[in-house]
């Protein structure tokens, strides 16, 4: 039976190692993959191990501009009788990721899926955040004109004090200041606010404190362009 490899990939440069070396010998024989993009797949690539000529991949593109009609064609290999993989542009496919539907598609149709450890953004953030990892929801982005935003992360806030539960969310980068910005003005003095930015990478930064802590700064860390995963928590009342 063929198989459906979910292969991770760096978060920072494609040359970054980011899977062992018992799995990177799992896909060296792969010459099929989906893709979020051709280009970031092509250079990651190079550097998993794969033993097929560069010339000789033979990748499928899958992304949010994918209809769902066309997503039987894209596992036609596995049909066919040969393993496939399915590469995130960057950390675990189908985890915030358009891969999710092709793998419930590969799971219909009977074949087997195999995920590979390597790194996850919203995990890292997450183990790093010092917030609550037993209970924890990852929201994906917030609405981009500020008076949704604010709503939102009031919103965030409220869901994580009734359920203990630790919010994780995203922006794009040039929106991060922003969303920073927002959340320090915004939220309550003890809700733990965490910035996970540049992750694995020499530049990464993590800071994870109450709210009133971050109020004491004399200046913002600059998020702008760098990708940044943000964690808020929020005890419930009298409790700091």
């Amino acid at each position: 039976m063929p198989i459906l490899y979910l292969i991770p990939t760096p978060l920072a440069t494609p040359d970054t190692p980011c899977l062992l070396p018992q799995e990177s010998a799992q896909i060296a024989h792969l010459s099929d993959f989906v893709v979020e993009a051709e280009k970031t797949a092509r250079a990651c690539l190079r550097h998993l191990g794969i033993r097929t000529p560069v010339r000789e991949l033979k990748l499928r593109t899958l992304n949010e501009h994918t209809p769902t009609d066309s997503l039987p064609e894209l596992l036609q290999p596995l049909y066919e009788g040969r393993d496939l993989g399915l590469v995130s542009e960057a950390g675990c496919p189908a985890v915030a990721d358009p891969g999710a539907d092709l793998v419930a598609l590969a799971h219909a149709k009977g074949f087997e899926v195999r995920p590979l450890v390597g790194p996850s953004s919203i995990l890292l953030a997450l183990m790093a955040s010092g917030a609550n990892g037993q209970c924890f929801a990852f929201k994906g982005y917030l609405p981009a004109d500020p008076q949704g935003r604010a709503t939102r992360l009031k919103q965030l806030q409220q869901r994580s004090r009734q359920e203990n539960e630790t919010q994780l969310f995203i922006e794009t980068p040039y929106r991060n200041q922003a969303l920073l910005s927002d959340a320090v003005a915004l939220l309550d003095d003890n809700t733990l606010l965490c910035i996970a930015t540049d992750l694995t990478t020499p530049q990464q930064t993590i800071i994870s404190q109450p709210v009133r802590q971050w109020r004491k700064m004399t200046e913002l860390p600059n998020l702008k362009k760098r990708p940044t995963l943000f964690v808020i928590h929020s005890p419930n009342r009298g409790k700091v």
